[in-house]
């Protein structure tokens, strides 16, 4: 397939409608002109020959109404909509604008000079010159590996993401799009069915075509896909007028007034305006105010930012700062303006966007792959990879809000206003900031997986499994190793979820298995919870063994199996999985084990193994990553077994482990909570007590050689030294327990537990309980 690559000028052969000089004229408001042909003579009779005189100097001019494609009562029909939409909101009065259609042979600024001396006259300008769309000089469908302003941040919005949910893509949302022109009947558009609202599809089709592309090409196999690409309408309309002329503002009120609450409405325009050059349109009075009008009807409006590289904050018009959110001049249309930055993270302002305070996002400015079109608008099948400027920018600005409308329909019942999503899109929470926002001022790009998964829609599947009795998911400070969500069974059970699940009765206890039998195959079931917005399907657990650690770092885990629950509701109830069927010759000598688990499914996946590797991530995931557990937590029975040394002690054996990278230093705590008259000592290497500088009493016996106990306190913590653990040590160590006879028919706890400096990093647990019945 040819791929044109778009200029970026007007084409010679381009059809550029015929454009002749306006002035603008906005008379006071409640001052009732006539909104048709009759307002000269009105102008006339009510101010004292002011026409007889303007047109006795300026031979042929002739006045009409600004708006002239709406009946007065159309227009008054918004207007008081308007107010009741947005009770902040005092409408300007919109017939009260007309223009001056000057001959060829005056001076319109003169004639502006002239007519905004009238006493009824509130401001009179010349229109500015049309000026060419914002566009620099510089999955399946096959193009869409190119797109990758739709991939994850920081590089794009993460569009692929949205498409996960209901309405993330777009469906029965409404936009329409302003400009020049456009190749309707393209073949990655031709589905859509594309209408044009007013004026001509007149010239630089192949800026419209791209800007509809990047929005709202079909997923049909071939060429680009759009970040909305399932739109239930797309409009658009031109700024090159049926009748003749050219207006920025007359088509917006053509298309707000046929569009409803939460529809988007982009504007592919810049202007020139009191000396400044490609800045945003609504510079231009009467363009500010119909775009006022369309965010007070509830309209969103997406503005480019304009390619004139100025410093909007800086902007004066008639001594009015109208861009600078911190002046008192400030003007705020309500629109989402779009500045440009760089395609690569981190993304940077490109030299030519206009920034400034009142830029609430950017996108992609250039490298976009996108569709294009030739001179004469006969092509259906070209593409580009080179579409740029706030031009490019824009559209991804626009497919992000049509798409958070989509989701917030679809999930909410409603959608948002046009404040509440500019807030949404232009929070920095919610987007990925520029690589120097002090500098750049072009505001973030959003994020659809922000948006999606925090506070603002909260529609993920968020699975989780508990590191503790009472863990809700948050991260936290608490238990690490004592999860009371996986299971081990010495015999299946015939219904788990009856057994282990939501309304069992046992929710929250930690004891319902812990002790493999060697010889046999047992079981291990793995429960969850989902605190997201939208079930969780399809979901994967897969458990890890290991020998009893302090510290279990990802080479100590041996895989043991998996089980996929196909789905688990939202609402926070406890979901069990199936048996996960650990194989007899699989299972290690017999003793206690420590397990982990991890989970996940689709828009919540869950960590891999090799992310446990830098100790960084080790460190986090532990405590922040609510899809992996620890149960390091087991019940030992309280009474000696015959042969124990030292006789009446209870052995509990375990490893304390140096880190993944490298040497680090760290600490063991022994927490006990043992009965009056208990004793517990703890069997360490005499290497490991003279490193730590405690006196270890040597253990006799030649399979205890270098080996010594030192005594722990049977209630509260005994803290040895910081030592330096050599990377991946492995340091066998036992604890030995002794509880006085007449206590053994009570349950009791021990743990010995790993610090890094301040930080919990890992722990065993020991529950001393009298002999336990047969599973």
């Amino acid at each position: 397939m040819e791929v044109y690559m778009a200029k970026h000028v007007a084409p010679k052969d381009a059809r550029i409608g015929s454009y002749h000089p306006r002035v603008v004229v906005k008379f006071r408001d409640r001052i009732e002109l006539p909104y048709d042909a009759t307002v000269e003579k009105e102008i006339e009779r009510r101010f004292h020959g002011a026409w007889t005189r303007l047109a006795e100097q300026f031979k042929g001019i002739s006045m009409a109404p600004l708006f002239a494609s709406k009946k007065a009562d159309e227009i008054r029909d918004l207007m008081a909509r308007a107010e009741v939409g947005d009770p902040s909101y005092h409408a300007p009065d919109f017939l009260g604008y007309f223009v001056l259609n000057v001959p060829d042979d005056a001076a319109p600024e003169t004639v502006a000079r002239i007519v905004s001396q009238w006493p009824s006259v509130e401001k009179a300008y010349v229109e500015p010159k049309p000026v060419e769309p914002p566009l620099v000089n510089a999955a399946d469908d096959p193009r869409s590996m190119n797109q990758g302003y739709l991939d994850a941040a920081p590089d794009g919005i993460d569009a692929e993401y949205a498409w996960l949910f209901p309405g993330g893509d777009g469906a029965n949302q409404a936009l329409v799009d302003l400009e020049w022109g456009w190749t309707l009947n393209h073949e990655d558009l031709a589905a859509h069915n594309i209408s044009i609202i007013s004026g001509l599809n007149n010239s630089f089709f192949f800026h419209g075509s791209g800007v509809l592309g990047e929005i709202c090409a079909v997923d049909n196999m071939v060429g680009c896909v759009g970040v909305t690409p399932k739109l239930g309408s797309v409009r658009v309309v031109g700024q090159w007028l049926s009748g003749g002329g050219y207006s920025t503002s007359q088509p917006i009120l053509d298309a707000i007034a046929v569009m409803n609450f939460g529809d988007v409405l982009l504007l592919e325009a810049q202007t020139s305006f009191a000396g400044y050059v490609k800045v945003p349109v609504e510079i231009e009075p009467a363009v500010f105010d119909v775009i006022r009008l369309a965010t007070a009807l509830g309209v969103v409006v997406v503005e480019a930012g304009g390619n004139g590289g100025v410093d909007l904050d800086t902007v004066s018009v008639s001594g009015e700062l109208v861009f600078n959110r911190a002046s008192a001049d400030f003007k705020d249309s309500g629109a989402i303006i779009v500045g440009a930055g760089s395609s690569t993270a981190p993304h940077t302002r490109l030299g030519f966007s206009c920034f400034g305070s009142r830029i609430d996002c950017y996108g992609w400015g250039e490298n976009v792959d996108t569709l294009s079109s030739d001179n004469s608008n006969v092509a259906t099948n070209l593409y580009t990879t080179g579409f740029n400027g706030t031009s490019s920018a824009s559209p991804i600005v626009t497919g992000a809000a049509l798409a958070v409308q989509g989701l917030a329909q679809a999930a909410l019942g409603h959608r948002f206003a046009p404040w509440q999503l500019r807030q949404i899109l232009s929070l920095p929470a919610n987007g990925t900031p520029s690589q120097t926002p002090a500098v750049d001022r072009i505001g973030v790009m959003p994020n659809l997986r922000a948006i999606i998964d925090g506070d603002v829609l909260s529609l993920a599947p968020d699975v989780y499994l508990r590191d503790f009795v009472g863990d809700s998911g948050d991260a936290h400070v608490g238990a690490i190793s004592a999860s009371p969500d996986v299971i081990l069974r010495q015999n299946a059970v015939a219904d788990p979820q009856a057994a282990f699940g939501q309304g069992s009765g046992v929710e929250n206890s930690a004891t319902l298995g812990y002790e493999a039998e060697a010889g046999q195959d047992n079981f291990v079931y793995v429960r969850m919870r989902n605190r997201g917005g939208s079930a969780a399907n399809n979901v994967e657990a897969t458990v890890f063994w290991a020998p009893p650690s302090t510290l279990l770092t990802p080479d100590q885990w041996n895989p043991l199996g998996s089980t996929t629950l196909p789905s688990v509701p939202t609402g926070d109830q406890l979901t069990v999985s199936d048996a996960i069927q650990w194989q007899a010759a699989d299972i290690p000598a017999p003793g206690h084990y420590c397990f982990v688990a991890l989970i996940g499914a689709t828009g919540d996946p869950a960590p891999a193994p090799a992310d446990f590797l830098d100790w960084d991530n080790f460190r986090t995931f532990i405590r922040n990553n609510n899809n992996v557990t620890w149960r390091n937590f087991n019940v030992v029975n309280n009474t000696p077994p015959a042969g124990a040394q030292p006789p009446g002690f209870v052995a509990l054996p375990f490893l304390m482990a140096g880190a993944p990278d490298k040497a680090r230093r760290m600490r063991l705590e022994i927490a006990s909570r043992l009965p009056v008259k208990a004793e517990a000592m703890l069997e360490v290497p005499l290497e490991w007590a003279e490193l730590v500088k405690i006196a270890a009493r040597p253990v006799k016996g030649a399979d205890r050689e270098r080996r010594g106990v030192v005594a722990i306190k049977p209630a509260g913590r005994t803290i040895f030294a910081d030592v330096a653990f050599p990377a991946k040590a492995r340091i066998p160590m036992r604890l030995l327990v002794k509880i006085p006879e007449d206590m053994r028919k009570q349950e009791f706890e021990i743990s010995a537990r790993q610090m890094y400096g301040d930080e919990e990093v890992g722990r065993v647990t020991w529950r001393l309980a009298p002999p336990r019945k047969p599973q």
